[in-house]
């Protein structure tokens, strides 16, 4: 499960940041995560509950928001947004699809005291 590693990665961030800002505690953490990012939500959550003890992030809210795939039809123009891996236009169904979102895994904000 890479999801253990994306963890460790994120609360050695959140700790960086922490550090840089005199901070004591994270006491949030706020992420984003698209459909295509090939990170499984509930996982992430499970790793981050476990992984967190004993850390400056141990006392730390843990927030994903889920980005839908967000397309742009090149042959139509039209810009949609879908829960799923589907590229074919709403539109005109034209399979000529750009992804203009969805593909990542983003640290949005860290709160801290």
């Amino acid at each position: 499960m890479h999801e253990y590693s994306i963890v460790q990665a994120l609360l050695n961030q959140c700790e960086e940041i922490a550090e840089q800002n005199d901070a004591s505690a994270v006491t949030k953490i706020i992420t984003k995560i698209g459909v295509l990012s090939g990170v499984e939500p509930q996982l992430l959550q499970t790793a981050f509950d476990t992984f967190k003890e004993g850390t400056i992030c141990s006392g730390a809210e843990f927030i994903i928001n889920h980005q839908k795939l967000k397309l742009e039809c090149k042959d139509c123009g039209n810009i949609f947004e879908v829960d799923e891996v589907r590229y074919y236009c709403a539109e005109c169904e034209s399979l000529r699809i750009k992804v203009l979102d969805g593909e990542d895994m983003y640290l949005m904000s860290v709160e801290m005291n």
